[in-house]
């Protein structure tokens, strides 16, 4: 590694608009990994600006850091990566994202009429959660957490 390829964690922080703090915290759950220097000194590499980048932009997207640290898993280590990289990756979220809107509506489209039998109304949920049906399924509002309601309840 060249001493131009590498950057201190307080550069790269710097670099993309990231806190020292939250850089070790990616690098503790293996988002990234940092090189030491002789004296011990986290070191990164030029291409960890696109890493840590892609974290943030993925975290405003809502992926969780497992969801992240799964695609960052597919990149190359030491090299940038290249478009079909990219690609793969983006194609990946894209389905994510997919699945999480078509979450996102569906919760939207039932606030009005039930909570997801967590419950907090009984005049509603006895529509769609009769006899509290859905505790089969576990505890908490297990419609709006991706459960079928029972097609019988919505008839």
């Amino acid at each position: 590694m060249q001493a131009h390829d590498v950057l201190s964690i307080g550069e790269i922080a710097n670099r993309v608009g990231l806190s020292v703090s939250a850089i070790r915290f990616y690098e503790a759950r293996g988002l990234i990994i940092a090189h030491r220097s002789s004296g011990q000194q986290r070191r990164f590499q030029r291409v960890d600006i696109r890493r840590l980048s892609f974290i943030k932009i993925a975290q405003q997207l809502g992926l969780s850091l497992d969801e992240i640290k799964a695609q960052l898993d597919r990149l190359p280590l030491g090299r940038a990566p290249n478009a079909r990289d990219w690609r793969a990756i983006s194609q990946a979220i894209a389905e994510t994202l997919d699945t999480k809107i078509q979450a996102l509506t569906k919760t939207r489209n039932r606030l009005d009429g039930c909570i997801g039998c967590g419950c907090l109304s009984l005049e509603t949920c006895a529509l769609f959660n009769p006899e509290d049906q859905a505790r089969k399924h576990g505890a908490g509002p297990r419609y709006l957490m991706g459960d079928d309601i029972p097609t019988s309840a919505t008839d």
